[in-house]
């Protein structure tokens, strides 16, 4: 694949052949992620390397599926609400093109077959495959297309119109250049039927959307409180999957679930499991592949409505300085995890972004008279116990995390203990997956321990746009928006304007700069305070499958959780015999 002066891509005919194991090797298992954010823009790799997967035979072995979440299930297949369950995305949806945030390379075509910048990046010219069917058997076309790109539910602002030109070509148009946002359309914006959500007697929102109409390699076949199960689409574009059966459980903690796996109930997982040696003895497969940072997310912004202690960025600053992340690495993740750093790119991959003039690295070690210095600058003084507070009220903040995730909750007490050291009142508790799903979508919380989802490319931009960006959240108590991810109510008009500026250009100088004054601004009110880069584990049974991403082939992101790559890794699984 060669990008032209036009920045075109363009897969190659032989990759276009029918089952999905022949085109994945347009993702390679080399450092980095997706590169179409090189230094030079203008250029891309040959789309050729990697081994072909789905290597197995076709089998009826129902692969059971850790779902994730405590029972009972949501049970929703929306994709534009925030409990939709795993299999819709990727596994029932798809998007135009699958970007591998934990390899390197072009994506990986799905819906779309190329796609075309023009000179000046306000224009995006996409050409989608031909004789694709939605599982209802009505044709998928440039409608749809256009409709995934335009609906009133989750429709980007920053695009000015959208309009076939023939059959199998859509053009994006845009107001200003918008290259840095490739990712966002071509990887993140789910293909959905115009003839199904067009005509929708009810809000879209509270659709649950049972029997879901995809072009994926699956459909489902039912959903209740404890269960939901899928069957191969045997229709699918790609060809039918090896694997016939799926089946997703709800469980009630890591602890259990980790049981079950031990124990052969459980074929594939991504979770947190302390010693992994002991699952691989059991003859289980397992990839560890940190990206996405642990943070805590803070309700931050009193003009937004938020309410609490946690609303004063002394306090913030205070209790970043206050953890002890050395102790969280090893007590908590058991060594595990990776560094994070308070700029959101991440380390080692994307150090060419980070800004000379802010500290790389969140302090691995607690520096309490810094906290304490802090604090009293901005007014506060310590009570006889030691603990900080003004006019007679002490800073109390409630951290909370999900019932059963012996890691974020093991995390959540240190840091409880961590800042009662620096004269910090913080109180850990644990809540069940649905409060908490509700209380950081709607902004009812102080601290919460949680994750924030790493970008699928080597380049900070989407974590900026979608976690700190003003336009991607609402007032707290009110629900955010479908595809908005930024819980903590930021809202920072110097960090608005150079997120603009970022995704008007592919001069690397330009967005230096632009990330430059963004992460001297974050790093400054930390409305999300970074712990680790997280260990994301994926447990998977290679006894009676094969197909799986290896260190060796990471055509996709392997956990079952993962967005997008789900679906991509179950159509390349089989059976063994």
């Amino acid at each position: 694949m060669i990008r032209t002066m036009g920045r075109k891509r363009v897969v190659a005919a032989a990759s276009m052949v029918a089952g999905l194991s022949l085109i994945v090797a347009g993702c390679s298992d080399s450092e980095g992620g997706d590169d179409e954010m090189s230094a030079d823009p203008t250029t891309s790799a040959d789309s050729t390397a990697g081994a072909a997967a789905g290597e197995g035979v076709a089998t009826d072995r129902e692969l059971v599926v850790w779902a994730g979440a405590q029972t009972p299930l949501n049970q929703t297949f929306n994709p534009f609400v925030p409990e939709v369950q795993h299999l819709a995305l990727g596994g029932v949806y798809e998007s135009l093109f699958y970007y591998n945030k934990a390899g390197s390379g072009e994506p990986l075509p799905l819906l779309g077959e190329s796609f075309e910048w023009n000179a000046d990046g306000t224009q995006l010219t996409i050409t989608i495959r031909e004789g694709v069917t939605w599982n209802d058997g009505e044709a998928f076309t440039t409608d749809d297309v256009i409709y995934a790109f335009t609906n009133d539910i989750a429709a980007p602002d920053y695009i000015a119109s959208a309009e076939a030109t023939d059959d199998t070509t859509v053009i994006l148009s845009f107001d200003e250049p918008q290259y840095t946002n490739e990712l966002s359309l071509l990887g993140l914006t789910w293909m959905i039927p115009e003839h199904v959500w067009a005509n929708l007697d009810e809000d879209p929102l509270s659709f649950p959307n049972i029997e879901p109409v995809g072009t994926g390699p699956y459909t489902i076949a039912s959903i209740s409180d404890a269960n939901y199960t899928g069957v191969a689409n045997p229709d699918y574009w790609g060809g039918e999957p090896n694997l016939t059966n799926v089946r997703y459980i709800g469980i009630d903690g890591n602890q259990s679930a980790e049981d079950l796996l031990r124990t052969g109930q459980i074929d594939w997982v991504g979770m947190f499991v302390p010693e992994p040696q002991g699952m691989e003895d059991a003859g289980l497969g397992y990839i560890n592949t940190p990206q996405d940072p642990t943070v805590l997310y803070t309700c931050s912004n009193a003009d937004l409505g938020c309410e609490g202690d946690q609303t004063d960025v002394a306090v913030r600053q205070a209790l970043n300085l206050a953890i002890d992340r050395s102790a969280i690495k090893d007590k908590a993740f058991v060594g595990l995890t990776g560094t994070a750093s308070p700029t959101f790119a991440l380390l080692g991959r994307d150090d060419q972004w980070i800004s000379p003039d802010v500290s790389a690295e969140s302090p691995q070690s607690p520096e309490i008279e810094e906290a304490q210095a802090i604090l009293e600058e901005a007014g506060y003084t310590a009570d006889a116990d030691g603990f900080y507070g003004k006019d007679g009220e002490a800073i109390e903040m409630s951290l909370t995390s999900v019932d059963g995730w012996t890691d974020y909750n093991n995390a959540a007490q240190l840091i409880q203990e961590q800042a009662a050291e620096a004269g910090i009142k913080v109180t850990a508790s644990t809540v069940s997956w649905n409060e908490f799903a509700d209380g950081r979508t709607n902004g009812d919380f102080e601290l919460i321990m949680g994750g924030v989802i790493g970008t699928s490319v080597p380049d900070p931009f989407q974590i900026y746009k979608d976690w700190f960006g003003g336009d991607a959240t609402t007032p707290a108590g009110t629900a955010l928006e479908p595809g908005d991810w930024n819980f903590s109510r930021y809202s920072n008009e110097t960090v608005d304007e150079q997120i603009q500026v970022a995704a008007s250009t592919i001069d690397e100088a330009t967005k230096i700069a632009a990330y430059a004054t963004i992460q001297e601004e974050i790093t400054r009110d930390l409305p999300y305070i970074p712990i680790v880069i997280n260990a994301t584990q994926t447990f998977y049974n290679q006894t009676d499958y094969t197909g799986w991403p290896t260190e060796d082939n990471l055509y996709a992101f392997p956990p079952a959780w993962a967005s997008g790559g789900a679906g991509v890794v179950l159509s390349n699984l089989g059976g063994t015999e």
